[in-house]
């Protein structure tokens, strides 16, 4: 399941990053990386973008690029 299809208020584990060759560095320098725990915080009025928490810090992500990590619900 994608990142961009987990509802709000949910915690889960990133399993991996997939796209091309810049996204994927992008996403992993802010650390979504293998293994981290995220939450969904909540979803702007449209869905894009969402809000997650990853440790002590939260981010705004747009859907394209949450798409791109793949999840697994904790």
């Amino acid at each position: 399941m994608s990142l961009a299809r987990v509802p709000s208020a949910t915690r889960c584990r990133i399993v991996a990053v997939r796209g091309g060759h810049r996204i994927p560095y992008r996403l992993m320098e802010m650390g979504l990386v293998e293994g981290a725990e995220v939450e969904v915080v909540r979803r702007a009025p449209l869905g894009d973008p969402l809000q997650v928490r990853l440790g002590d810090y939260e981010l705004a992500l747009r859907e394209s690029d949450a798409e791109l990590i793949d999840v697994t619900e904790i």
